[in-house]
């Protein structure tokens, strides 16, 4: 699929106009392909590289473009199961159009990074600028639903939860490599300003995007040493719930078996010491089973006191 824009008044319009200087293809068909890298001589193993979410940010200087691979996070939808994925973008700069290459129809000139830009050099780093601040932005949601698990983990005895957490650090691990790969791209860009004919509001602007790159990779690499920290204590939260359950079953069913015991012993077909024909003989074995159990409570609370004691 073909989006067409445009430059007016610093910002990027939508156009139906076949004289757009900003042309988006949307997974791109055969057709498509063909004519990216017959009329436009994209090389083929780029352009095949900027629809790739394994492949490593990039710069490439070619005859008639400059073709750039950066990374950004996908969108995220409730079916990847707290897995966030990070997808590829091509940029390819010509002197008078840029083609950009996604693998799924994402809006990518939105924020207030798009509101004043100057030119088609400019609206590329505004473009690696805006992924950076979506980055930030998962970032915020993987701690929150860190948080929200971290919670349910107290007291759940379940692995579901454990496995949750598990999915979000093997995220982080993808956005690191990814944050990271960008690093090396951005101070590429920066190392080939005059190739790249970046005016002195460019050079400004490309710092800022390392700042803001260099907070980002931060970031998520607190909170996937956070999760990675967390994940041994959770386990261990998990293992002692399960043992405090089943000391409780283990006391509820002793607890049934030594009155079931004593009631048992009166109903084998042996001589007892006692008439069982006497009308008091029921209440009298309730009586017995009674106090059989408060026996055997109160050696558990004086044992579990001594382990306490002991701990």
């Amino acid at each position: 699929m073909l989006k067409r824009y445009l430059l007016s008044e610093s910002k990027v319009v939508e156009t139906e106009d076949q004289q757009g200087q900003i042309l988006v293809f949307i997974n791109p068909d055969e057709a498509e392909r063909k004519h990216l890298l017959d009329d436009y001589r994209l090389d083929e193993h780029t352009l095949n590289s900027a629809l790739d979410p394994d492949e490593l940010s990039r710069l490439e200087f070619e005859p008639e473009h400059i073709a750039m691979i950066f990374k950004r996070p996908k969108n995220y939808s409730s079916k990847d199961q707290f897995l966030f994925k990070v997808a590829s973008v091509g940029v390819f700069l010509f002197k008078d159009r840029v083609i950009v290459l996604l693998s799924e129809d994402v809006p990518i000139f939105t924020g207030k990074l798009f509101q004043k830009i100057a030119s088609l050099p400019d609206l590329c780093l505004r473009m690696i600028g805006r992924t950076i601040y979506h980055y930030l932005e998962h970032l915020k949601v993987i701690n929150m639903i860190t948080d929200s698990l971290e919670q349910k983990i107290n007291t759940a005895m379940e692995n579901k939860y454990l496995l949750n957490l598990f999915t979000l650090e093997k995220s982080l691990v993808y956005y690191l490599s990814a944050i990271n790969s960008n690093a090396m791209l951005i101070g590429k860009i920066k190392n080939n300003a005059a190739k790249l004919s970046l005016t002195q509001d460019n050079m400004d602007l490309l710092d800022d995007i390392t700042i803001e790159n260099a907070q980002c990779n931060k970031q998520a690499e607190i909170y996937s040493n956070i999760l990675a920290s967390l994940m041994d204590a959770r386990a261990s939260i998990v293992g002692n719930n399960l043992n405090i359950l089943m000391k409780t079953l283990n006391v509820i069913v002793i607890g049934i078996m030594v009155p079931t015991f004593v009631v048992s012993a009166f109903s084998m077909n042996v001589k007892m010491p006692f008439n069982k024909d006497h009308p008091l003989m029921f209440w009298l074995i309730m009586f017995l089973a009674i106090i059989s159990v408060a026996v055997f409570m109160m050696f558990w609370k004086r044992k579990s006191g001594h382990s306490s004691a002991h701990h």
